[in-house]
């Protein structure tokens, strides 16, 4: 009982500390995060010692086993290439935590190595002047965390853990999730609900950053499900570098891919001038660049590897300011309530029918037939509903007036009447109920098209 009392004592106190924080409003936390510039990922865990980015979830733990790891040396290659912060994998999609868990017993602790990698990696980092950033996946083969098998413990288990992650290691910069609403993950932000998760983050660490690095398909003028904007380089997603209004993060592997294979030791890293010619131009079009390093299985940097990040330190100037931005307003964070229900139309063109505006597929589209003279388009939730935020998305901008109505009592009110121009049209406004709404286009340039259309009950962050 004492224990526990302890342990009780101890997360209150942590808790409390970290409300105590700063609470920095989001603009101030985009920039922040943005004028960091430059950083290392450092993807090192149980698929380190498999030769393959996805190991067998069954893999025992005494297959991790850095016999030299070594973070203060990952720190100071991370300062040789004049890098200002570090982000680690503390757990990757096979559910290997390489931190001291008590959520399961598939962690580092019971590996031959029997030190707590964050730890060591954290301390390190700062020691060094660098600041501290994590990853975690929602995704987790180990634990049976995967489509159409996912529990309330399951969920027990994301909240607990990213509770030790953001209570035990102090102030941690930024939070980067993966394996969550992705094609290759699907698991959803209802199947483990993304609003529960980041109003944990933000409650025990309130100027901690989220990133989803899953958000490339949605558009990049919006903020949906991430405080940044991330585009995963490597998997094709690309910064359009003349037009992007949003604070973003890219990453790429310095290396042929994320995880250390047995190759890398004799196999070229990619060119350091050409490393540095991407960092100048990502972070003048207002985009962070991360560059991961894969340690090898001793946990060590190989030399090849040391010697590019050196280079890319000589090369690289930083003499250049970041890119201001104006303030995005809160990411839209809650469930689509429109998603997948019923909907409706005036005559479409051809076989881009209603459904295709709220599928949650922002590639798909409802188009008017061009002889409609006043197009609109409804969704039907099936019973009365709350919601205080819609977000119009266009294949491309054309739209210039519009308005909202709702269904509430069998009578059909004007909720908003909006002329914003951009394709992705954002509006929050009171809570209102009804058990239907309608967007009428009232203006445009070629028949409207919708990509998608969400509504959202949005709870004050």
């Amino acid at each position: 009982m004492k224990k526990t009392l302890t342990t009780i004592l101890f997360f209150i106190a942590t808790l409390t500390v970290a409300r105590a924080q700063n609470n920095t409003p989001l603009s101030g936390l985009q920039q922040k995060f943005v004028d960091l510039k430059f950083g290392m990922f450092i993807h090192f865990n149980m698929p380190t010692y498999m030769n393959a980015d996805w190991p067998d979830p069954n893999a025992p733990a005494s297959a991790f086993n850095p016999k030299k790891l070594n973070a203060d040396q990952w720190a100071k290659a991370a300062k040789s290439a004049n890098m200002v912060y570090g982000c680690l994998t503390t757990k990757h999609h096979s559910g290997f935590c390489i931190w001291d868990t008590k959520t399961t017993d598939y962690n580092v602790m019971n590996s031959p190595l029997k030190r707590d990698v964050v730890k060591e990696y954290v301390d390190a980092f700062r020691k060094n002047g660098l600041k501290v950033m994590l990853y975690y996946s929602i995704l987790d083969t180990h634990h049976q965390l995967r489509p159409n098998s996912i529990t309330p413990k399951h969920f027990e288990m994301v909240k607990a853990q990213l509770t030790e992650l953001l209570t035990h290691y102090g102030k941690i910069e930024a939070l980067i999730i993966d394996g969550w609403d992705a094609p290759w993950s699907r698991i959803s932000y209802d199947d483990i609900p993304f609003e529960d998760v980041y109003r944990l983050v933000k409650s025990l660490q309130p100027d901690c950053v989220l990133m989803d690095l899953n958000g490339a398909k949605y558009p990049a003028e919006g903020l949906f499900y991430t405080d940044i904007k991330t585009y995963e380089m490597g998997a094709g997603q690309r910064l359009a570098k003349e037009t992007n209004v949003m604070p973003s993060l890219a990453c790429l592997p310095l290396q042929q891919s994320w995880f250390w294979k047995t190759d890398f030791p004799t196999t070229p890293v990619k060119d350091a001038a050409k490393m540095v010619n991407e960092l100048t131009t990502l972070n003048k079009a207002g985009c962070n660049f991360i560059l991961n390093v894969a340690p090898n299985r001793d946990g060590l940097f190989d030399d090849n590897a040391l010697a590019a990040l050196k280079e890319i330190g000589r090369l690289w100037k930083n003499d250049y300011p970041a890119t201001n931005f104006a303030p995005t307003g809160e990411p839209i964070i809650s469930t689509n309530l429109a998603k997948r229900k019923p909907t409706n139309s005036s005559w479409s063109d051809d076989m881009n029918i209603m459904d295709f505006a709220n599928d949650d597929d922002f590639t798909t589209s409802w188009t008017s037939n061009a002889e409609v003279k006043a197009p609109w388009w409804e969704v039907d939730f099936g019973r009365d509903t709350e919601f205080n935020t819609i977000a119009i998305t266009e294949p491309k901008a054309n739209i210039t007036a519009y308005h909202v109505e709702y269904l509430q009592n069998g009578t059909w009110k004007t909720l908003l009447k909006g002329n914003t121009t951009k394709r992705v049209k954002i509006h929050r406004f009171a809570t209102t109920w009804g058990n239907k709404v309608r967007v009428v286009v009232d203006e445009a340039t070629l028949p409207p098209s919708l990509a998608e259309v969400g509504i959202y009950n949005e709870k004050g962050k």
